[in-house]
């Protein structure tokens, strides 16, 4: 056995430590994560709201004007889009996506109109412009208005390039998992 074998060999034995901690250090974060899941923490990657970790808080009463809530968007040619254009990420709401962070702005029965902003019988929503194209140039098309139906709810994030109700429209109160809780997150 030569020096350069003796030397590889004490190298692997060297390398197997490291190994073992970055394997530990992995498998300890995916149970944090597993864990973290479980009680309802989400990463939320999108800047719609701040970025970071919210939690899913159960909802123990009807929602309101003004709640902040986790959704899944309802099967149909909406959540289609929003999966094909990647404004949906992964997740476990029904077709793979991951459940939206929005504030309720309208609730059944209220009169929704939208021009260049939304307006809420007849009260003009603050933050609510519309634009004709997302952040890629690709065309987007406004919900066309009207009453809230019973048992949905318009939604709305002030964030300007934000995917919500002023493009897919009101939403089942199916869908809402519960109030969306920031938990370690920062606004970009």
């Amino acid at each position: 056995m030569n020096v350069e074998t003796l030397d590889m060999r004490r190298t692997k034995r060297a390398d197997r430590p490291v190994a073992a901690i970055l394997l530990g250090a992995v498998l300890g974060l995916a149970a944090v994560l597993a864990a973290g899941f479980g009680a309802g923490i989400r990463m939320n990657t999108t800047p719609s709201e701040p970025l970071g970790l919210w939690r899913i808080e159960q909802l123990d009463r009807p929602i309101e004007i003004g709640d902040l809530v986790f959704v899944c968007m309802p099967d149909g040619a909406e959540r289609m889009e929003g999966k094909s254009r990647g404004y949906l990420r992964w997740g476990l709401c029904s077709g793979g996506t991951g459940p939206l962070i929005k504030q309720v702005v309208a609730v059944a029965g209220q009169q929704v109109e939208i021009g260049k902003n939304v307006s809420i019988d007849g009260a003009v929503l603050d933050n609510s412009r519309l634009v004709e194209r997302d952040g890629r140039g690709r065309p987007l098309r406004p919900y066309s208005g009207g009453t809230v139906p019973p048992e949905q709810v318009f939604l709305h994030s002030s964030f300007p390039g934000s995917w919500d109700s002023r493009y897919f429209g009101p939403v089942p109160v199916s869908g809402i998992l519960g109030m969306a809780r920031e938990v370690l997150t920062y606004g970009p």
